[in-house]
Formats: C-alpha cells, sequence, structure tokens
C-alpha cells in the first residue's frame, strides 16, 4: 500500500506525484545504514524541507533506526555552523549551495561529525576540495524523489582521501544506458516511477569509472550549440572557480548564429563579465565558453536549493 505522496522537485519540469511504500522507505534506509553505520547516539541534521525526499528520509530513517532528528526550521548557515561546532551532531544532509553558505560563514571544523551527505545537485569540485581540506567528512550523494532518497554515496573516509565518485548502495542495481542515461532498479524504487523495461530511467547523465558513479548531467539540458553538446554543469563548475563568484547558473538561449548561446548568469562580486570569459577560456574547450554573462542578484532555486534552469533569463 502507498505509504507518502511525494511531489518531484520540479526543478527541469512541472513537479509530479509520486507514490512510495514502506518498503521502498524501509529500503533506502537499510541501504544508508550499510553505507554509513548506525550509532545508538546518531543525531542527524535536517534543514531540509519535510516535503521533500531529502528531508522527510532523514525522519523515517531516524524513526526505523531509533536515533535522534535535529530538525531546523530552515538552513540559516550562521545557526547550522554553530551546531556543527557542538560536537552534537553526528550526521547531516545538505544541498552544494548550502555547503558554500557554510564555507562563506567560516565553518572549519566540525567534531563528533561522521558524514555530510551532499546531493541535490551537481557539486563543484572546489568545494569538494575544501571541504577535504579542512577535514570535513562530505560524501557526494545520488538519488530522487523517485528512489526515496539516495541511491549512490561516495565513502565518506574514501571521500576524504580525495576519490571522487559514489558507489551504489546495498539493494540498488545501477547502470548506463547507451546514450548515457543513468538507470536504476531496486526495492527503494518506486514501482509507479518504471518503465516497461523495469527500470526507472533517471533523466540523468552520467558514467561509471572504477565501480563508481559519476554524474555529468542532465539529458534535457544538454545545450547544443553550434552543432556541439555543451553540459551546463560543466559551465557552472568552470565559473565557480573564479573566487568572485558566489553562485552560477547555466543556460541556452536560443541565438540565430549558434542555435543556442551558452549563457551564464552569475552571482558575483568584484569581477567583470570579460574577465569571466577569459577565464573559462583557460578551463573550458571553446565551443562551451560563456557567449554571454549576465550579473544578477540570486538565482533561481526551490526550496530544496536545486537550480531551477528553466527560469534563467
Amino acid at each position: 500500500a502507498v505509504h507518502t505522496v511525494i511531489f518531484t522537485s520540479g526543478s527541469t519540469a512541472t513537479p509530479r506525484p509520486i507514490e512510495l511504500t514502506n518498503a521502498n522507505h524501509a529500503a533506502s534506509a537499510a541501504a544508508s545504514a550499510w553505507n554509513l553505520g548506525v550509532d545508538p547516539d546518531d543525531r542527524w541534521l535536517c534543514v531540509l524541507p519535510l516535503f521533500h525526499v531529502g528531508g522527510l528520509s532523514i525522519l523515517l530513517r531516524s524513526v526505523i533506526y531509533g536515533t535522534t532528528a535535529v530538525i531546523h526550521d530552515s538552513f540559516d548557515a550562521r545557526a547550522v555552523a554553530a551546531a556543527l561546532a557542538t560536537g552534537r551532531i553526528s550526521l547531516a544532509s545538505l544541498v552544494p549551495t548550502m555547503l558554500r553558505r557554510l564555507r562563506e560563514a567560516g565553518l572549519t571544523d566540525a567534531p563528533g561529525l561522521r558524514a555530510i551527505l551532499l546531493g541535490g545537485g551537481p557539486i563543484p569540485a572546489d568545494l569538494l576540495e575544501w571541504a577535504r581540506e579542512a577535514g570535513l567528512p562530505v560524501a557526494p550523494t545520488y538519488g530522487m524523489t523517485e528512489t526515496a532518497s539516495q541511491v549512490a554515496t561516495a565513502d565518506p573516509v574514501q571521500a576524504l582521501e580525495g576519490i571522487r565518485g559514489a558507489r551504489a548502495l546495498q539493494g540498488a542495481d545501477i547502470r548506463i544506458a547507451d546514450d548515457g542515461e543513468i538507470l536504476v532498479r531496486g526495492e527503494m524504487v518506486s514501482r509507479g516511477a518504471l518503465a516497461d523495461d523495469g527500470w526507472l530511467h533517471t533523466g540523468d547523465l552520467g558514467r561509471i569509472d572504477d565501480g563508481l558513479l559519476q554524474v555529468t548531467g542532465r539529458l534535457k539540458d544538454v545545450i547544443v550549440s553550434g552543432g556541439e553538446n555543451v553540459s551546463p554543469a560543466e559551465v557552472e563548475e568552470a565559473l565557480l572557480h573564479h573566487p568572485c563568484v558566489l553562485d552560477a547558473g547555466v543556460s541556452g538561449v536560443a541565438d540565430p548564429e549558434w542555435g543556442e548561446a551558452v549563457s551564464a548568469f552569475v552571482v558575483a562580486r568584484d569581477v567583470t563579465a570579460a574577465e569571466l570569459i577569459e577565464h573559462c577560456r583557460d578551463l573550458l574547450a571553446p565551443f562551451k565558453v560563456p557567449k554571454h554573462v549576465e550579473f544578477v542578484d540570486s538565482l533561481p532555486r526551490n526550496a530544496a536549493g536545486k537550480l531551477i534552469r528553466a527560469r534563467l533569463g
């Protein structure tokens, strides 16, 4: 029987209701425990909205494990940094934007923390490197509403050693289709989300290197500029490497010459568009460099922190 109906995030399309059963949630909790372990004294910090699967799954896992969930009404970087500094938080779930704001708030240590699950979108390499240098056990994770949260998560110890990529959790079967799409099946996957071939077609692009999943972008997000395929996530990561860039979003804007022009929308300080374009030339192939850079006060993100790419521009 259906236990929960959760709407997808709506970051790339109209939100859809997903039916999850008790068995889906139980399988997800067991898979997480297989990767992270469970301590009776665990306290899992929840700053994600409870109407999204990322927040709700923290509560459900805590009930199943018999452990504690520490709930904040919303994300406040200073409040979260203070909570982590007490040493009483052992686990936390964040999205990349939240971790970046914690860095800006001066977070340097989190005693007692066993893992930060970091998901909900592409994770800039510089952010992972900062976390590793700070000794923060950030574990990149991949999942979605249809899978009752995570299905692939990094080992926090390996992440601290600089190993990138997420391993499929116990009970999750992951493969890459011929077109690069990530396919998933397992007991945590909503039955109503499975295609006729028995797999969940995630709409995400990725690859598996040495048994570790690397997520590279969204099928629908690919920009076709001058006949070349451009991943917005790759361009965003290049922009975020610039020290003056606080946030960045990239999309394709209709263009009579290029078909779609790679366009960047940037939250930044003390930098010009020309400087950012030159910065990207050093990191990207020429056809991936933004044709336009527009400075904005903020980017459209949903309550879970995901970029709503369709609202850029």
